[in-house]
């Protein structure tokens, strides 16, 4: 960590300890901080481990993941330095063979999107709620770039905060050339996360998670007291 211009991550996390468990990292958006996008985890299945991270850049009274040249428009020198901050932590965290579920809301959408095409065969699924992928940031987006990633994607029909070109070629590229195995949800609302949509995310994690760890006590559709399902 030390390499970077940034301090230690600050963690927030619920679930078991146990360090073989399916880790679920949430990511805030811009402004916000960990302790928020951690009550996502009481909504989520049981037999993972969830971790909310705080992004290491402070903006107002919260944090962000990079600086942006706009509003879903990241500016790649600085998204490139908190991936790699980011993948520091995460590297100790959850060391090769440890499934990881990445689950970001707008500007943390965005890092998860930059994260996940930077290095698509290092996670298990990706979220990406109310937010974009990072366009013309320095990250690869040829076809067939997430192939057969699992990648859960809602949208809000009004949303106010994303650009709607930013959105609709989110939506097109994850549907499309992307290769990613891709399930969606595009909201009658705007710039936050509703009741179906987290019944949706419910369920697609709880799908992963029988996925990446079918005999792991406690997740979900295992047979043990733990599930939800």
């Amino acid at each position: 960590m030390s390499s970077t211009p940034f301090a230690a991550p600050v963690v927030a996390t619920q679930g078991p300890g146990d360090p073989a468990a399916p880790l679920v990292v949430l990511l805030h958006g811009r402004g916000s901080d960990e302790r928020e996008i951690l009550s996502l985890a009481a909504h989520l299945p049981p037999g993972a481990s969830y971790a909310a991270v705080r992004a290491p850049i402070a903006e107002g009274g919260g944090f962000a993941w990079f600086a942006n040249r706009g509003i879903g428009r990241p500016v790649a020198a600085s998204l490139t330095a908190t991936m790699s901050w980011f993948r520091a932590w995460l590297d100790e965290a959850a060391p090769a063979g440890r499934p990881v579920l990445l689950v970001g809301f707008s500007g943390g959408a965005a890092f998860v999107g930059g994260l996940a095409l930077d290095d698509p065969t290092r996670f298990a699924g990706v979220a990406i709620l109310y937010g974009t992928l990072p366009f013309d940031a320095g990250v690869p987006l040829e076809a067939g770039r997430l192939e057969r990633l699992p990648v859960f994607l809602a949208h809000g029909a009004t949303d106010p905060v994303i650009p709607r070109d930013l959105l609709d070629r989110t939506w097109s590229y994850l549907h499309t050339e992307s290769g990613a195995s891709t399930v969606s949800r595009r909201d009658p609302g705007g710039h936050a996360i509703t009741a179906p949509t987290l019944q949706r995310l419910s369920d697609w994690v709880a799908d992963r998670l029988r996925s990446v760890a079918p005999g792991h006590p406690g997740v979900p559709g295992n047979g043990t007291p733990g599930s939800r399902r």
